[in-house]
């Protein structure tokens, strides 16, 4: 069983049904920057071996929520797990591809220097990467279809390029769950196919992906499971039942005359 919704403007919070293994889950998140709030009493689910998108308008809080769970934003409630613990217990197993945009292209490193940072974590304080993580980078390289830009200064890299390197750099930590926020965000299409490409192979090996998506054409592409997300969770599941006209409308609040381009919507 899965969560979803079957009547308009009805959140939906429920658990996953006994027995369903799920790879990260938050109960009552909420969230405010100053007085605004930006999620409110959110109950969230990923079952394991899905890729699960969280879809919304602008505002909405989709990057607040992923950043909450990891703890990255301080949540007001709510608590979180990750395969049934806190993340101080399996952090390991969890990996975060952060925008693009928060980063400084500008400091001066290589490709093969930013992807070899994911390995910090498995090495500890005192261990510097040899010969085996330099490996594990070249290899992440290689599945992001990029290994012509090892030695490319990272302030040289276009859009696509920079998202592939930070896909590179998520992929050498070796995650069981992975968190990617707004990965197809303003690459071309080479790139973006390279992604999706990866996607499906983490799914295949039985990892978990959950992306902030904005796309709405290329949801069912790219999601198996979809959360539609405004500020509270308006429907959580398999696309085929989440990603309804229905719920479309009421996530991105729109009326029934407005809804041309839900054309693509079940």
């Amino acid at each position: 069983m899965t969560d979803t919704v079957h009547e308009a403007g009805a959140p939906t919070g429920a658990p996953a049904s006994p027995g369903t293994a799920l790879a990260c889950s938050t109960r009552s998140l909420s969230v405010a920057y100053r007085a605004e709030p930006v999620l409110r009493s959110v109950d969230f689910t990923v079952p394991q071996g899905v890729v699960m998108g969280i879809v919304g308008p602008n505002g909405a809080g989709k990057s607040t929520l992923i950043k909450a769970m990891l703890g990255l934003v301080k949540p007001l409630t709510g608590t979180s797990e990750f395969f049934g613990q806190p993340l101080a217990r399996t952090r390991k197993r969890v990996g975060y591809m952060p925008q693009s945009t928060s980063v400084d292209w500008d400091f001066p490193t290589t490709v093969l220097d930013v992807v070899t940072m994911g390995t910090y974590g498995s090495l500890g304080w005192i261990r510097r990467p040899g010969k085996r993580e330099l490996a594990r980078a070249v290899a992440a390289l290689e599945q992001t279809g990029i290994p012509d830009l090892a030695s490319r200064q990272i302030g040289e890299l276009s859009g696509g390029q920079r998202q592939r390197v930070f896909l590179a750099r998520t992929l050498v930590q070796a995650p069981d769950l992975y968190f990617m926020d707004e990965p197809f965000q303003g690459i071309d299409a080479k790139s973006q196919q390279a992604i999706v490409s990866v996607l499906h192979t983490l799914r295949e090996e039985g990892k978990t992906v959950v992306i902030v998506h904005h796309d709405l054409a290329t949801v069912r592409d790219y999601c198996d499971h979809v959360t539609l997300l405004n500020r509270r969770v308006v429907a959580s599941g398999p696309a085929d039942e989440s990603f309804t006209r229905e719920n479309i409308r009421t996530a991105y609040e729109v009326t029934a005359g407005d809804d041309a381009f839900l054309e693509f919507a079940s």
